[in-house]
């Protein structure tokens, strides 16, 4: 069985980009920059706002969060963004999810300038993507950051069942979009099953690429897998664990322990997918810079 190791394979993206930032600093005297927007005190968002800011100056990239209380209106947070489009030293902006619910999530996405929009949030982006205009848009960080794995660990997608369990606006239909394209590692043949599916374990078990992102712990058992098959993990959950000092432990949509024993290859919780997340973003603010400033 193949541990793919996304943790891995995240610090060698960022180790290629950080070469890339350097030169073009030396090229240009430029760099690219990151906003990122947070509202609230979301204990979870803060700490995955810090770690992208982390990343970013690990990289060598420019790094700014904008801490905004909840009590914001939208449109206050809408001249906020619209103050980032303008201005030439940001070239990726990103909006930190949940929103309040005086914020209506949909039109912050439309307000981000698609060229800016390093999330692949969009609808210009995720139109392109469904297209197939993939070298135009930007696709989803999480999504995107499954096809390098894909990639970089060499697994056969071409003409494999894939079945996504999840249909979100941010994995599962990006990553269904991604699927069927006709490239490689892609070109597969593919199902999306979701809350409403009748036996989800009659398609997961059809699966020679299982992914897993339907936000349910330990949702995907050793009796859901067909033996052999890539099973790749986005879930994030908590459980209670009276035995971890934060009490508290992470745990996928995926019975690890089991279907480990009957895949051929899959991701850890943590350390798979989610490092991939980050990587990806880092890899879209990049090349948001290189078209901005004409370099690709």
């Amino acid at each position: 069985m193949l541990l793919i190791d996304g943790k891995a394979i995240s610090e060698q993206i960022k180790s290629e980009l950080k070469t890339k930032v350097e030169a073009y600093k030396r090229r240009t005297g430029k760099v690219a920059g990151l906003s990122v927007i947070i509202i609230g005190e979301n204990p979870a968002s803060q700490v995955y706002v810090r770690n992208k800011a982390k990343s970013c100056v690990e990289i060598g990239m420019r790094s700014e969060v904008i801490e905004l209380p909840a009590t914001i209106s939208q449109a206050e947070l809408l001249r906020r963004i619209d103050a980032l489009n303008h201005n030439p030293e940001v070239h990726g902006i990103l909006v930190q999810q949940p929103l309040p619910k005086q914020i209506d999530d949909f039109a912050v996405t439309l307000a981000i300038k698609p060229e800016k929009d390093v999330d692949g949030f969009h609808p210009e982006n995720v139109g392109k993507l469904c297209i197939g205009r993939l070298d135009e848009c930007f696709v989803s960080c999480t999504p995107f950051g499954v096809i390098e794995l894909f990639k970089r660990y060499k697994i056969e997608t071409e003409g494999k069942h894939c079945v996504i369990v999840g249909r979100s606006n941010i994995v599962g239909k990006p990553m269904a979009m991604l699927m069927m394209q006709k490239l490689k590692p892609m070109n597969a043949t593919v199902t999306v099953c979701h809350s409403a599916t009748p036996n989800i374990s009659d398609f997961t078990r059809q699966a020679d690429i299982l992914i897993a992102a339907i936000g349910k712990a330990n949702f995907i058992t050793a009796e859901m897998v067909k033996s052999g098959a890539v099973v790749i993990d986005v879930g994030i959950n908590q459980l209670d664990d009276p035995t971890k000092k934060s009490g508290k432990r992470l745990v996928g949509d995926v019975e690890f322990e089991g279907v480990s024993k009957i895949a051929s290859a899959i991701t850890p919780v943590p350390g798979g997918v989610g490092p991939m997340t980050i990587a990806m973003l880092l890899t879209n603010t990049l090349k948001a810079f290189e078209r901005q400033n004409c370099l690709s």
